[in-house]
């Protein structure tokens, strides 16, 4: 296995409140663990969102005696809703603070994810294919017919997400499982990446860098960069 993490405070912003996680070793009772969140919240609570819910769950997976991958993730996510929402209710200048969270492990080359908000997992195996689907007020547009797919990046209401970590007492992700093969490259990121970029333009850097996920993800976040960089720019790159 082979993984590369990068976060780019992009062009805009002055404050960068992405954060991810990336460990190729085991964490409690599961063999990997790759995180990135997206917070958000005025002044500084967007960044002390996501570092801190990413912090909470990866000591609760630590922890966990859930027999289960996605037992472990679910409860891990609970337990970190419940004390982001305890610290925002402590601290005045936290209170709406909230997170994007996408986090996955691969075990035995099955692939178990999680996810709420708009940050996304995508799997390249030649094409792309997005794995999650966006909790977002575009993406219920799309289903409802109102917009076309090609038409999210572009919408002016592309950052209204319909769930995120500190939304409310329970949190609703969605749970996926995926068989992996030989030279899949799991890639996961947030909306600074594919609000810049479309599907094919990041499937062909992927796959013109294939043999170094480093090289990839650094030409991704210049090119997102360089096609305005409106937000903060995270991506995770793992394969087998």
């Amino acid at each position: 296995m082979k993984s590369f993490s990068i976060t780019d405070v992009g062009e805009s912003r002055h404050i960068n409140q992405d954060y991810v996680f990336c460990e190729e070793n085991s964490i409690g009772g599961l063999p990997n663990l790759f995180i990135v969140a997206d917070g958000m919240g005025g002044h500084n609570a967007g960044d002390y969102a996501s570092r801190f819910c990413v912090e909470v769950f990866t000591k609760r997976i630590r922890e966990n005696q859930q027999k289960t991958p996605i037992g472990m993730i679910a409860d891990a996510l609970q337990y970190t809703n419940d004390l982001l929402l305890e610290e925002a209710k402590e601290k005045n200048d936290l209170q709406g603070m909230g997170t994007t969270f996408v986090v996955s492990t691969i075990i035995d080359s099955v692939l178990y994810v999680a996810n709420v908000g708009d940050s996304r997992l995508y799997i390249i195996r030649g094409d792309i294919k997005q794995i999650t689907e966006d909790h977002s007020l575009v993406e219920e547009m799309v289903r409802t017919g109102e917009i076309d797919r090609e038409d999210m990046r572009f919408h002016p209401n592309k950052n209204i997400i319909t769930r995120a970590l500190g939304a409310g007492s329970t949190v609703s992700p969605d749970y996926f499982e995926v068989e992996l093969k030989p030279d899949d490259i799991v890639l996961m990121c947030s909306d600074g990446l594919t609000n810049m970029m479309d599907d094919k333009e990041i499937m062909k850097i992927v796959n013109d860098n294939k043999e170094d996920l480093g090289l990839a993800a650094k030409i991704l976040v210049k090119k997102a960069n360089d096609n305005g960089g409106k937000d903060n720019i995270s991506i995770v790159m793992v394969k087998l």
